[in-house]
């Protein structure tokens, strides 16, 4: 007989069972969830209308999410920054800029996946346009193939942490706190790992110099001004794109969502200025919306926002709208939007489906008392907090295995969130102790991405790489790079400061108690006579 304890472990056996078959893991989700559903309805664990919160939920906190509507627009700006020639235009030039010192092209290479992740926000874009550009170019100039493989798909999962990562959004979705506050914490961890990688390549120098070449300088084709002018040309419009996106949330002026919205609107516009057959009218356009763009801002913050500040916004905004249409009138950018479109939708309905079939299991797994099981389990490993935060961390590594991070984000998190909740609050306060679990969360999961064999940022390398590069590099070559995510994953759970630095500071009990009021004392007063208080007169 089947008894209300033993249905959590059935679940996620059965689960993990459906999961091997292959069966797409948002109908696996979904199956799994009705057939224990109607079995603890035949058993009298519940009655059939607990499953009425299955639709309630769906269209109460997924389909009218107004924070998941930001996934389709970063994901359309990334679909459209992968192939607007950026990348390309940044790694050349980022490329000659390093190339002559040992290492160089390994170090352009990682700084511009961190410039690139703070734009595109997915790992397969990053992963192709990186590898399709600079593995030919490592190469021809002798770099060991296994830290080409290497360095490529790794920074290429850097975008996954790097704000306004997709992987944030889902995760502060997931465990009910602001996006801006995920990104905030995610700010620290992301630098610290750039910091990682380029000392990894400096060391390699050392120790193997054969294996990080420096390109010699007869070989570059640019120099001096033109040089820094091709490197700013790239780094400046991606600068501004980020502020546009992160610098109007942290400022609190837009929403997560806004701010995409925004973004995808200035990935049209930068792959109309990367185009060829850009016209030089739009330039001359796009030039005064930005020179109104910046009166406008003086008059704002100096003066009154009067007519002549609407003004210079009204036609920043015009200059916008000029150079989308251009972008539509060139064939090449055309089809490129097209192709963001259809990308987008195909992301956004797997996500969606993922969603739905979450829902499902989840929901039962918490009717058959999933949760009370769960947390009995993860409060009495032994450690105390730091015994939950390495069975945890040690769970979601080999999970990645075979999960994608949506279905771990999905399934995984929202069980294990309260928890986090519960015993992390002691270390880093109520309101860090999520934000600090989420960023080391998706710290781990970066790792899921250069697993060997499953890997997907190997799988993406494996297309796009030469038939001479033989599979065994691509996946030893990913091995050391584990091990500085690994490692990244041990910093943050040691130095809890690394996320949290950056975070608001809540006012403590014992910073009340020193707040003072002071009334001031009001001299050559007349005393006050009581008396005459409700006499006519």
């Amino acid at each position: 007989m089947i008894t209300l304890e033993m249905m959590p472990p059935l679940m996620f056996g059965g689960l993990i069972l459906a999961m091997l078959i292959g069966f797409p893991v948002a109908f696996t989700l979904a199956a799994v969830g009705f057939l224990f559903g109607f079995l603890s309805i035949y058993l009298g664990f519940f009655d059939f209308v607990f499953l009425q919160a299955i639709p309630g939920r769906i269209f109460g906190s997924v389909l009218s999410n107004e924070l998941l509507l930001a996934i389709p627009f970063f994901t359309f700006m990334g679909a459209i920054l992968e192939r607007c020639g950026l990348a390309e235009d940044m790694l050349d030039s980022m490329g000659q800029l390093f190339g002559p010192i040992r290492g160089g092209l390994g170090y352009s290479v990682i700084i511009v996946g961190f410039i690139l992740g703070a734009i595109t926000g997915t790992v397969a874009a990053q992963v192709i346009a990186m590898a399709l550009i600079s593995m030919p170019v490592m190469i021809r100039y002798k770099y060991n193939i296994r830290y080409i493989t290497g360095v490529l798909a790794a920074s290429g999962t850097i975008t996954q942490l790097v704000p306004p990562s997709l992987v944030l959004i889902v995760l502060a979705d997931q465990l009910g706190k602001s996006v801006g506050d995920m990104y905030l914490g995610a700010w620290g961890p992301s630098i610290l790992q750039i910091m990682l990688f380029a000392g990894y390549t400096f060391l390699l120098g050392l120790i193997k110099p054969d294996h990080v070449p420096p390109v010699p300088r007869d070989q570059l084709t640019l120099r001096g001004w033109p040089l820094w002018r091709k490197c700013l040309m790239g780094i400046i419009p991606s600068a501004v794109l980020i502020f546009v996106v992160l610098g109007t949330m942290m400022l609190g002026l837009a929403t997560p969502t806004e701010a995409g919205a925004m973004g995808a609107v200035g990935a049209i516009v930068l792959a109309a200025i990367h185009s060829k057959e850009f016209s030089s009218t739009g330039q001359k356009i796009l030039i005064a919306g930005v020179i109104a763009l910046g009166i406008g801002a003086i008059i704002g913050v100096f003066l009154t926002q009067g007519l002549l500040f609407k003004l210079t916004f009204v036609f920043a905004y015009f200059a916008v709208v000029w150079v989308c249409l251009e972008a539509v009138r060139i064939p090449e950018l055309r089809s490129l939007i097209k192709q963001g479109y259809e990308s987008t939708m195909r992301l956004t309905t797997m996500v969606v489906f993922i969603l739905i079939g979450s829902t499902c299991f989840s929901i039962v797994f918490l009717g058959v008392s999933g949760g009370v099981w769960l947390e009995h389990m993860l409060t009495s490993l032994p450690g105390g907090v730091w015994g939950f935060l390495i069975f945890i961390n040690l769970f979601i590594f080999f999970l990645a295995f075979f999960l994608d991070f949506f279905e771990i984000a999905f399934i995984i998190l929202p069980m294990v969130a309260p928890i986090a909740q519960k015993v992390l609050t002691p270390v880093v306060g109520a309101d860090a102790a999520l934000i600090w679990f989420g960023v080391m969360l998706c710290v781990n999961m970066q790792t899921s991405f250069l697993h060997p064999p499953f890997g997907f940022a190997l799988f993406y390398l494996r297309g796009v790489a030469p038939r001479s590069v033989k599979s065994s590099d691509i996946y030893w070559g990913a091995v050391p790079w584990i091990g500085l995510q690994i490692i990244m994953v041990v910093l943050v759970i040691a130095f809890p400061w690394t996320v949290t630095a950056l975070l608001d500071k809540p006012i403590s009990a014992e910073d009340i108690s020193k707040v003072r009021i002071e009334i001031p004392q009001m001299e050559d007063l007349p005393p006050l006579d009581l008396n005459t208080f409700g006499k006519p007169r």
